[in-house]
């Protein structure tokens, strides 16, 4: 992501006014709604470790799936329906919209859409894996598609950041209508393993709310 290189817990308003007015950061709700995200699954590794956490929680969430990652562990992205959480695309390849031509691109998305739409006829959420996305492919995924970004990256798969500021940025920066981004993938294992509870642990004894963005 292009943000990565400056470590921008959240997007300038700039970002998104300006440049990326039709796309959703966040979901500002007034009754302490947090949208808690999670990008790359799902995997054997991590992604049902963290259905069990949410669960102990009595939260719902979105998985944002890469497409060859639901047809090699179907079973992990039905429990994934069957508890009631969000799913979205994330192209079927973990494609980079800036360096890949767009007709491939856009069928990538179709594709992964293909397998969702087997298992569930949720609204279709998409977002762009990277962070990276041209204009020309956002006019056309929007026929579509809501494309989501996010309100907090949490970092939480880069070796540089602890699991312990891991944890302290996410709430730091998290609010009212906060998309927070998590990955289920294996380079965020220790940082999610560890930070995911907390901010569930802290929200929640603040009495904030935990949902899916299909269903909201």
């Amino acid at each position: 992501m292009i943000l990565n290189q400056f470590r921008l817990y959240r997007p300038p308003e700039s970002l998104r006014k300006w440049l990326f007015p039709s796309l959703t950061w966040a979901r500002p709700s007034g009754n302490n709604t947090i949208y808690l995200t999670f990008d790359d699954g799902p995997i054997p590794a991590l992604t049902p470790f963290i259905l069990d956490v949410l669960k102990d929680y009595c939260a719902k969430a979105t998985f944002f799936c890469v497409g060859d990652n639901i047809q090699k562990h179907t079973k992990i992205f039905e429990r994934i329906l069957i508890e009631g959480h969000s799913v979205g695309n994330h192209t079927f390849n973990h494609l980079r919209g800036w360096s890949t031509r767009h007709a491939v691109y856009v069928e990538n998305v179709q594709k992964c859409q293909t397998y969702i739409n087997q298992y569930t006829s949720q609204k279709p959420l998409f977002r762009p894996p990277y962070g990276m996305i041209t204009q020309k492919q956002i006019r056309t995924l929007l026929k579509d598609y809501e494309i989501v970004m996010w309100d907090v990256l949490t970092y939480d798969y880069s070796s540089r950041i602890s699991p312990e500021i891991c944890l302290q940025k996410t709430i730091q920066y998290t609010k009212d209508g906060s998309i927070v981004v998590f990955h289920d993938n294996i380079k965020a294992k220790n940082n999610v393993v560890y930070a995911l509870p907390g901010v569930l642990e802290y929200f929640s004894k603040k009495s904030y709310l935990f949902n899916g963005l299909a269903s909201s």
